[in-house]
């Protein structure tokens, strides 16, 4: 292991510990092996120095990365085969143990299931790697299994974001995890149904927060846990679902995963539609969630989901591409694009947008 001036990095180099910013967020982690891009990432996040192990890996030569897309680049990563592999068979395993539980009435294994998370966040496909993993992982369309592993990870850095402790960070993944056990109540015609629900079929799929506390409220589970798997759907201003609860009387736990929950839904494939790029996700939450989630949570969220797509590609609906270069404070979801024609602040150009990313 040694110290190596930022400036003096090179491609193929492996980061030997976890890379901080000054306000202490990851920003690289541990064994990654780097390259222009994430070598650029640390200039901007005015990184002096940084440890990396003794050996280095040959990089490929004789082509230009960058002919692929951010997203290209990830997919064919060994990070990410890696990352895909263990979801995968992580997700399985929590498919068999909930099935187990719903229909055998086997006892739930609380620390089991958690396993299955901390085996994907021990890839250390944490932020801003765990964004551009999932984000790669968009084409699984799973309203259920894959949907709950999303958003147990995706609560697990929420909770690190608004600086909970180890144990709340525990329950606020479990919660994610087992937020919509529910639906394995419902009934597959109507979870897969490509086209919109009739209202019947609406008030089936809103009883699963209720179905699903009551599968778990005879084990003995943290009742946080329990008040997030009913409280999901709750939202601020009273128009969420159960009991139409409103602020406080909705529990924390319950706060983060809605927020965990509608992201994920937002940007993952369904049946009827593709994903939503995250920035259009961020813009909906701008426009329309600030008063139907805590204000605290969801600015909180906003502001650091965002900040693990800087430097990423872009398409924008102009047409051109370009590179996320600057995070606009007040308008979150229109960022400074760098692209061959100049700089473009969309917080001046309403009429431009990101369309996707790249």
């Amino acid at each position: 292991m040694r110290r190596v001036d930022t400036a003096d990095l090179l491609p193929g180099m492996i980061t030997a510990e976890d890379v901080y910013d000054y306000n202490n967020q990851l920003i690289l982690p541990k064994g990654l092996i780097l390259n222009d891009q994430t070598i650029t990432k640390l200039t901007f996040y005015s990184i002096i120095q940084v440890k990396v192990e003794d050996e280095s890996v040959e990089t490929a030569t004789g082509s230009d990365p960058y002919e692929l897309s951010y997203s290209e680049r990830i997919r064919t990563s060994p990070e990410f085969i890696k990352f895909r592999s263990e979801f995968t068979t992580d997700v399985d395993n929590f498919r068999h143990a909930i099935n187990d539980v719903v229909q055998k009435g086997s006892p739930l294994d609380v620390d089991k299931l958690m396993n299955y998370t901390l085996n994907i966040l021990d890839l250390r496909a944490t932020t801003p790697n765990l964004f551009d993993m999932l984000h790669s992982m968009r084409e699984y369309d799973d309203a259920t299994y894959v949907h709950c592993m999303n958003v147990a990870l995706i609560c697990n850095i929420f909770a690190r974001w608004l600086r909970l402790g180890e144990e709340d960070t525990r329950l606020a993944t479990i919660s994610g995890l087992l937020h919509d056990i529910g639906k394995t109540k419902i009934p597959e015609t109507i979870i897969k149904k490509p086209g919109k629900l009739t209202d019947q079929e609406y008030d089936i799929v809103k009883t699963h927060p209720q179905v699903g506390y009551d599968i778990l409220k005879s084990s003995n589970l943290d009742p946080r846990i329990l008040d997030a798997v009913l409280m999901h759907h709750e939202r601020c201003d009273g128009s969420g679902y159960p009991q139409g609860l409103k602020g406080e009387q909705i529990s924390s736990f319950a706060k983060i995963v809605a927020i965990a929950d509608v992201y994920d839904a937002m940007t993952s494939a369904r049946i009827y539609r593709g994903p939503l790029c995250p920035f259009k996700a961020i813009a909906l939450f701008e426009s329309e969630g600030l008063n139907k989630y805590d204000p605290g949570y969801i600015m909180t969220f906003l502001e650091n989901v965002v900040n693990t797509y800087l430097l990423n590609e872009v398409r924008l609906s102009n047409g051109f591409r370009g590179t996320v270069v600057y995070i606009n404070r007040d308008r979150l979801s229109a960022p400074t694009i760098k692209t061959d024609h100049g700089f473009i602040d969309l917080s001046l150009h309403p009429d431009i947008t990101i369309e996707a990313l790249l």
